[in-house]
């Protein structure tokens, strides 16, 4: 099963780009992130069409997440499994061909010294109780979105000029680790241990040429998912052309 991760930067803007990208790669399963629609505008017909089931929850021109699925796609829910409902359309959550998959966009949180890096950690701590809630580590999950923390040193291009901000900070990083402590595993940097594989690229400053990118989009799996994993990858090609999302899509290849 191929399960993909995308944060398309407008679903309505990337569209034809989205679609020629699911003929060329074929995933089975694909999250999207910041798809800045309503549910009544997601082009769920024209997914249809593809082949492709899927479930949306959209906010207008913010945020938004979806999950496509061609092995089924069965109790999508949106929202927190436990605990105050999120304001904002940043997860969901469905049932795909035997493995259960989140699709997140976590928040971004601007600066530390502001409100909404403190709503990013409560909404962190809000993620490792939905997914405590609706598995166990011994079952088959996969995690993946835009979680806007860079994991490690490694995950970013210079740690000097990103000190003192956000997406590296240590009680976001906390955080991603908890993840890890319940049973989350990073299978793209387990595969992938060499510097330089980032997934997003600030459109200024010409940052994807110059290699200035962050590894933010993640896809964290439980270990029988791991072990089943045969391969993943980071589509820097999706970052070229016309118009292209500041991230690229993460593909894990898992058997089953």
């Amino acid at each position: 099963m191929r399960i993909a991760t995308w944060n398309v930067n407008s679903l309505k803007a990337r569209l034809p780009r989205v679609l020629a990208w699911i003929n060329d790669v074929q995933p089975d399963v694909l999250l999207l992130q910041e798809t800045k629609m309503t549910d009544k505008a997601f082009p769920a017909l024209t997914f249809s069409e593809m082949g492709y089931e899927s479930a949306h929850f959209g906010q207008g021109q913010w945020n938004g997440v979806a999950i496509l699925s061609n092995v089924g796609l069965t109790e999508a829910r949106s929202n927190f499994a436990t605990g105050e409902p999120d304001a904002e359309a940043r997860i969901i959550t469905a049932n795909c061909g035997g493995i259960k998959v989140v699709s997140v966009y976590v928040p971004n949180g601007r600066a530390l010294d502001h409100e909404h890096y403190q709503y990013k950690l409560r909404w962190l701590d809000q993620l490792a109780a939905h997914v405590a809630t609706i598995a166990s580590p011994t079952d088959a999950l996969v995690v993946a979105g835009d979680f806007n923390i860079a994991p490690a040193d490694i995950d970013v291009w210079d740690m000097k000029a990103l000190a003192g901000s956000t997406h590296v900070s240590q009680p976001e990083r906390e955080r991603l680790a908890a993840l890890h402590a319940w049973g989350l595993r990073d299978i793209v940097r387990e595969q992938h241990p060499e510097a330089g594989i980032y997934s997003w690229w600030d459109y200024r400053n010409g940052s994807f040429h110059r290699g200035w990118g962050m590894r933010i989009d993640l896809a964290l799996v439980t270990e029988c998912v791991a072990q089943q994993t045969r391969w993943s990858v980071i589509d820097r090609n999706a970052r070229k052309g016309e118009q292209p999302s500041d991230h690229v899509p993460v593909v894990i290849e898992v058997a089953t």
